[in-house]
């Protein structure tokens, strides 16, 4: 599913509101969402998983193409966990 497509989903479920609407409700969830990762807090939504950060350290890679060593500086990643709902249902326990 795309951002579009859930854009289209929420007009569907709640044909109260126009478009501009709808996407300005997505836009805003995402963009929160990416502030809250980037101050390097956790997302929880109860049912389906968390959203996370990670911190990577500092290590000595390869480049793939010439096999030379290269310098990788350490960083944050964002991760996702399911949640135990959502790994049941994927796995066949739990049906909508």
């Amino acid at each position: 599913m795309t951002k579009r497509g859930i854009i289209e989903e929420l007009l569907a479920r709640h044909q109260k509101y126009s478009h501009r609407q709808s996407e300005t409700i997505v836009n805003a969830m995402f963009e929160e969402m990416a502030n809250v990762l980037a101050r390097g807090g956790r997302i929880e939504i109860r049912g389906f998983g968390s959203f996370g950060v990670k911190q990577r350290r500092a290590r000595q890679g390869r480049n793939p193409r010439t096999g030379d060593m290269v310098s990788v500086e350490a960083k944050r990643v964002p991760f996702f966990r399911t949640g135990k709902e959502l790994r049941e249902r994927l796995n066949g326990g739990l049906h909508p």
